[in-house]
């Protein structure tokens, strides 16, 4: 291989936090034109590696090359400057400032007296067509949605011109069609010598984009190989370390309904509709999928449940009682569990410990608190038993929660939700950024609380996580949800016209 056609080299990078070592003597390197996968578990080290080859952090040890000049450490604009575009995991987006503005920034001198404002906007939205990422360019970035900002990030990166482009997780929003057309995107540019690193839990999409997979474990490159020698299975195993048994979906007869929801109807803070006239109902023992576009009302429904918005008109019932008062803390109470979508935004305090969090919803009970004093021995003890049975990496009952990586502060979640064992569990996006252990953990609890009574209402936008783990699937199209299907006869093409709206119904709607 010539020095020439290296476009990043990557040599004997170590970096350290305290005593924990998330990258240890890491050595690769990415040729022109060609797509390297980097996987590994959450907490493996690839979004710090991610972040020392951007410039965001300064390597212990090593250094990182870009088409032959050494980067210097800690040095973003150096590394924009040199081509290197990353769309991050954890959005890096200013928000209370535009999407165009979101793009443009830091991209013009100073000293410019007018921004050139036309130029940027016909651009931008030449991208947005080209990859199929449509957003809103005069939208301020607080207004949207999870997913609306992902692609936010993808536009930011390909809008600066990147020859070298990290993508961690790009394709977690997308409907099929519209992966299968970003990657078509891709490779066109790829052939004209745009080289990938590539980081993603799905493992059919790997198989799909990748020439390389380069596998890190612990913080350590534990294997690196061709694709072509590749499969499912191998790249599991390589990435923990032992074979990962599949949990199977029991069918079960579904109880009694646990949550019905009639001709519901909501506007968000702006008056907009944002619910139409939503029936579902959900039983015991169910697990009903809901795939959808983010941004067509699955978070509008998701704060419908967990009390954060009242509805304009219709019913909500849980266990057959209807809900009078709509707060987050009475539908605790009545048994909904929820997993919300924005993990750090309303998932957890990020400077809270730990313990802290996992006792969030609960920190009343006599347990943790009597007479107006917390019981910190209690609650530690506490915090041990569910890092134990969650497998929360990273830290223990003190650590601080924005610490821990995306995956683990997930667990933090997941573990104060089921801990309690809801009759209703709203789970949107459990597995969003998950490696393939920690979200086949997640299933298996899911399975786990449909087997003891609970019905489940599943949230995401991976449709083969929908169609692996659902009994029945609906889809949200524009504030609608369609007629309940079995899971059997629904194929993912299928899932990914409704979700365009090119075949949609919504449930109850004569055809």
């Amino acid at each position: 291989m010539s020095q020439s056609e290296i476009v990043l080299r990557v040599e004997g990078v170590t970096k350290r936090f305290g005593t924990l070592t998330a990258n240890s003597s890491i050595s690769f390197s990415l040729e022109k034109g060609k797509v390297l996968s980097l996987l590994g578990e959450n907490g493996a080290g690839k979004t710090t590696l991610m972040n020392i080859i951007f410039g965001h952090y300064t390597a212990d040890e090593g250094h990182v090359e870009v088409f032959g000049k050494r980067l210097e450490a800690g040095n973003p604009a150096e590394a924009i400057a040199l081509g290197v575009g990353m769309v991050h995991q954890h959005f890096t987006l200013a928000d209370n400032l535009t999407v165009l503005d979101n793009v443009i920034l830091g991209t013009e001198s100073l000293w410019r007296v007018r921004q050139a404002r036309a130029a940027a906007r016909q651009k931008l939205q030449s991208l947005s067509q080209e990859f199929g990422l449509e957003v809103n360019p005069d939208a301020l970035v607080s207004a949207l949605t999870v997913g609306e900002k992902q692609r936010v990030e993808i536009l930011k990166a390909l809008y600066r011109g990147a020859r070298v482009l990290i993508l961690d997780e790009p394709t977690a929003v997308l409907t099929p069609q519209e992966t299968d057309q970003l990657f078509a995107t891709l490779k066109d540019m790829i052939a004209r010598g745009l080289s990938v690193i590539f980081i993603s839990h799905k493992l059919g999409e790997v198989m799909q984009i990748a020439d390389r997979i380069a596998v890190l474990r612990h913080g350590q490159l534990v294997a690196e190989f061709p694709v072509a020698e590749a499969s499912r299975e191998i790249i599991a195993e390589k990435m923990v370390g032992e074979t990962i048994p599949q949990p199977k979906r029991t069918e079960m007869e579904p109880g009694e309904p646990v949550l019905q929801i009639a001709e519901a109807s909501a506007r968000d803070e702006q008056g907009q509709a944002v619910l139409k006239k939503v029936s579902l109902t959900l039983r015991s023992k169910q697990i009903i999928g809901m795939a959808g576009v983010s941004g067509n009302g699955q978070k509008a429904l998701s704060d419908l449940i967990s009390g954060l918005l009242p509805p304009t008109e219709g019913q909500v019932a849980v266990k057959g009682e209807a809900v009078r008062v709509f707060d987050p803390r009475s539908m605790v109470a009545k048994g909904v569990g929820r997993v919300p979508e924005d993990r750090h935004l309303q998932g957890v305090v990020g400077d809270f410990t730990v313990s802290e969090n996992l006792i969030l919803e609960d920190y009343t009970n006599p347990r943790f608190s009597r007479r107006g004093w917390m019981r910190a021995g209690e609650i530690a003890a506490h915090a041990r038993k569910m890092i134990k049975a969650f497998d929360i990496r990273g830290g223990g009952p003190e650590t601080i929660v924005r610490g821990l990586s995306g995956g683990n502060m997930q667990k933090v979640i997941l573990a104060r939700v089921l801990e309690n064992n809801p009759d209703i569990i709203l789970a949107n996006q459990p597995t969003r950024g998950l490696d393939v252990g920690a979200a086949t953990f997640v299933h298996e609890q899911l399975f786990k609380a449909k087997e003891r009574g609970a019905g489940v209402l599943l949230i995401s936008e991976d449709l083969e996580e929908l169609l692996a783990v659902s009994d029945q699937v609906v889809v949200m199209y524009h504030g609608q949800v369609s007629a309940p299907m079995p899971v059997e006869d629904v194929t993912l093409q299928q899932l990914g016209l409704l979700m365009s709206g090119e075949t949609f119904t919504a449930a109850g709607t004569e055809m």
